[in-house]
C-alpha cells in the first residue's frame, strides 16, 4: 500500500488529488481526499457502488465545482472520455474516429485551404510530428479490436445500434490517445473479443489512464495500481486488483485485532475507574486513567462488507439428457445462421459459448431458451424441462414505473408479502429496494431483479447472455457462488473471463455456422484471439490406450496424497490466521515478531497456490485415464 498523498519514487505527476471535499444532497462523498498519479501508470479506481468514483471522474473533468482542496493537471494536458454514444448520422465509422484527434481534423482541413506558404510549411510540420499519415490505418485498427469489420467501418453510424455506438465513441477516444485517459466501465458494452482486446490495448498505451471496472481480468491485467475509495477517503495500492484484495484483506485482519486490542484496554481502564473513583486512597489513580480513556485515538474495526447473495432455488433431477439436438439449424428471415447441430445438454453441465461477434452465440442461446425455432432438423426436450433465460436488454425491459415487488406479485399472484419479500432479498434487493420504483434503482439492481425473474420457477437450465453487465466485483463473485452450487445446467455467453473460469467446465465454440467442442482451454483461447488466429476445434482423435487397473491405482492414489497436502496447508493458513488476529500479537515491542508472522502467513498462502495446482494437475491425469 502506498499513501495516496505521498510520492511514488521521482516520477512525475499526472494527476494531484488534494484534500478534496464534495457532498452530493448533503451527503459527504469526499473528505480531505489525496492522491497523486504518476504519469504514464494505468489504474484502477474501485470502490463500493455509490461511493463516488463517476463522481470523482467528473470532478477532475471540471463538470463540477469542488467544496475545498485542488485537482491539478500538467499544464495543456488532455483529458479525455467517453462521455456518450456518437449520434446516428450518416459519417462513417471511420471518419467518425478520425474526426475525434480533432488538432489532425483542424490541420487536415486548413491545409486544403491555406495560401501563406509559411503557414503551409507550420501544417506540415506539426502534421508530420503527430504521425498525421498513418492516422487511418491506427484508426482502422481500432474499430477492428472493438468488434468492427473493414466493411462495416465504411458504413454511417446510423446502421448500428447504441451499444454498437458506444464501440464507437470508445474507438474515437482511444485514437485520439490524451494525456490523461478516464474510463467508465468501458467493458459493459463489449463481448468478450472486445475486451480481451481493449485489455491488450491499454497495456501499452502511451499515456496515464484511470479506469473504473468491475471486470477483475481487466484490472488484472491492464492496470499497475488501484485507486481505492473507501470511508471519502482515497488510497492508492501498487499492484493489480488480485494484490489489492490480500493485502486489503490482511490489513483488514490487522485493524480488527487493533481495534479489539484497544477495547480490551479501554475496558479494563474503565473498570478501575469505576471501582476506585469514590476512594480517597485511589482517585488520582482513577483520574490518570480518565485521562488515559481521554487520550486514546479510538481505532474502529473496519465495517463488515455489505453480503452479496444470489440464492437459486433448486430444481427436481430430470433423466439425462435435457436437451438434444439433431441436424438442427436455426435462422431469422434469411439462410440459416447456424446449421447441423448435433448437440446434448445433461443438466450437470456447465457450458460457456465461445466465438467471434456475429457468429451466433446470442442465436443458439435463443435457439436453447425456445425463443427461436429450428428451421431445420430436431430438438428433443425432457417434457418437465423449465428453462430460464436472462440478456441484458431484458434489464431494459422491465417495468420502470413499478416495483420490484409489484414484479413478483405478477408471476407469484398467490404468495404472500412476506414470502416474496423473501425472494427479493435473497438477490440482495432488501425492504427499501422492494418498494422503490425500478426506474430509480441503480443498474445492478436492476440486474438482480432480472436474475430473479429468470430463475423464480426453479429452472433445470439456466441460460445467462452477458449477466455481469452493471454488477460490482462482489456480485460477481456471489454469482460465482451461486452458480457453482446451482443445481441445474447453464449456458453461459460473457466478457468476464473470471467468471467463466471459475464456473464452465465444458467450452463450444461458435464459428462459420457451427457448434463444435473446444479443445484449450480459456487461456489458449485467450491467445488465439488477441493473435488473430482461428481457434481450434475438436478434432478425431486416435483411440488411446487404457490405462491399467495398477496404473489407475496409482493416479487415484496421488489424487488423495494432493488433496491430504491441500488440507494440511489449509489448517496451517487457519492457525496462522487466527495468530495474526490475536491482539497480544499487536502490543507494544512486537513489530518485528508481527512480520515474521505475515511472512509466514505469505509463504503458507504460496504453497497452498502450489499445492491446489498439483492436486488439479493429478486429477486431470485421472480423467485422462477415462476414470
Amino acid at each position: 500500500m502506498i499513501d495516496a498523498g505521498t510520492a511514488i519514487g521521482q516520477a512525475p505527476r499526472m494527476l494531484t488529488i488534494s484534500d478534496i471535499t464534495y457532498s452530493v444532497e448533503g451527503r459527504p462523498l469526499f473528505e480531505g481526499a489525496s492522491a497523486r498519479i504518476p504519469a504514464g501508470h494505468k489504474v484502477g479506481l474501485v470502490g463500493r457502488n455509490g461511493a463516488g468514483k463517476t463522481t470523482l471522474f467528473k470532478l477532475i473533468r471540471g463538470e463540477l465545482v469542488l467544496e475545498g482542496g485542488a485537482i491539478s493537471l500538467p499544464s495543456r494536458a488532455r483529458i479525455g472520455g467517453v462521455a456518450q454514444e456518437v449520434p446516428s448520422n450518416e459519417v462513417s465509422l471511420l471518419n467518425t474516429v478520425l474526426a475525434a484527434d480533432t488538432e489532425r481534423a483542424e490541420l487536415m482541413a486548413e491545409s486544403e485551404t491555406a495560401t501563406d506558404a509559411h503557414r503551409i510549411a507550420e501544417i506540415q510540420a506539426r502534421l508530420a510530428d503527430i504521425d498525421a499519415w498513418s492516422a487511418e490505418g491506427r484508426a482502422s485498427a481500432i474499430l477492428k479490436g472493438l468488434g468492427f469489420t473493414a466493411e462495416e467501418q465504411q458504413m454511417p453510424c446510423s446502421a448500428f445500434s447504441g451499444g454498437w455506438r458506444m464501440r464507437v465513441a470508445l474507438a474515437g477516444v482511444l485514437f485520439s490517445q490524451p494525456d490523461l485517459l478516464l474510463l467508465d466501465e468501458p467493458t459493459n458494452y463489449l463481448d468478450l473479443e472486445g475486451a480481451l482486446w481493449l485489455e491488450n490495448y491499454l497495456r501499452s498505451y502511451p499515456h496515464t489512464v484511470l479506469i473504473i471496472s468491475h471486470d477483475r481480468e481487466l484490472l488484472n491485467r491492464s492496470v499497475q495500481a488501484i485507486l481505492h475509495l473507501d470511508n471519502r477517503k482515497l488510497t492508492l495500492w501498487q499492484g493489480n486488483y488480485d494484490t489489492f484484495a490480500r493485502s486489503r484483506a490482511e490489513q483488514r485482519m490487522v485493524q480488527a485485532a487493533e481495534a479489539k486490542k484497544q477495547d480490551a484496554r479501554r475496558a479494563h481502564l474503565q473498570a478501575f475507574v469505576d471501582r476506585f473513583k469514590a476512594k480517597a486512597s485511589k482517585a488520582r489513580q482513577a483520574q490518570s486513567r480518565v485521562k488515559m480513556l481521554e487520550k486514546m485515538t479510538p481505532i474502529t474495526a473496519p465495517e463488515e462488507a455489505a453480503k452479496h447473495v444470489f440464492s437459486f432455488p433448486a430444481p427436481e433431477e430430470l433423466s439425462p439428457p435435457i436437451v438434444n439436438l439433431e441436424g438442427a439449424a436455426v435462422g431469422y428471415d434469411g439462410p440459416p445462421v447456424l446449421r447441423r447441430l448435433n448437440l446434448r445438454i445433461d443438466q450437470d453441465d456447465r457450458i460457456a459459448l465461445l466465438g467471434r461477434n456475429g457468429e451466433g452465440k446470442s442465436t443458439l442461446s435463443k435457439l436453447l431458451a425456445g425463443k427461436l425455432q429450428a428451421c431445420e432438423g430436431r430438438i428433443t426436450r425432457s417434457t418437465k424441462l423449465r428453462i430460464g433465460y436472462f440478456a441484458q436488454h431484458q434489464v431494459d425491459e422491465l417495468h420502470i414505473d413499478e416495483t420490484p415487488l409489484q414484479h413478483v406479485m405478477r408471476l407469484r399472484p398467490n404468495e404472500g408479502q412476506p414470502r416474496l419479500r423473501a425472494r427479493l432479498a435473497s438477490f440482495g434487493l432488501g425492504a427499501d429496494q422492494a418498494e422503490t420504483e425500478v426506474g430509480r434503482l441503480s443498474g445492478g439492481q436492476k440486474a438482480r431483479l432480472s436474475l430473479l425473474l429468470a430463475t423464480i420457477d426453479a429452472p433445470h437450465m439456466l441460460i445467462l447472455d452477458e449477466p455481469t453487465n452493471h454488477l460490482d466485483i462482489e456480485s460477481r463473485e456471489a454469482l460465482v457462488e451461486a452458480l457453482t452450487g446451482y443445481a441445474g445446467a447453464v449456458i453461459l455467453v460473457s466478457h468476464d473471463m473470471h467468471l467463466l473460469s471459475l464456473v464452465a467446465d465444458r467450452l463450444w465454440l461458435v464459428s462459420g455456422g457451427h457448434v463444435t467442442p473446444y479443445e484449450e482451454d480459456l487461456e489458449a483461447y485467450r491467445k488465439f484471439l488477441l493473435q488473430g488466429d482461428e481457434p481450434k476445434t475438436e478434432k478425431p482423435k486416435p483411440e488411446k490406450k487404457k490405462a491399467s487397473r495398477d496404473e489407475i491405482q496409482a493416479l487415484r492414489s496421488e489424487v488423495r496424497k494432493c488433496e491430504e497436502r491441500v488440507a494440511k496447508i489449509e489448517e496451517m493458513r487457519g492457525k496462522l490466521a487466527k495468530k495474526l488476529a490475536d491482539p497480544a500479537l499487536y502490543e507494544d515491542g512486537r513489530a518485528g515478531e508481527i512480520e515474521v508472522w505475515q511472512k509466514k502467513y505469505a509463504e503458507v498462502m504460496d504453497g497452498l497456490d502450489r499445492a491446489e495446482a498439483m492436486w488439479l494437475k493429478a486429477q486431470e491425469k485421472l480423467e485422462a485415464a477415462g476414470v
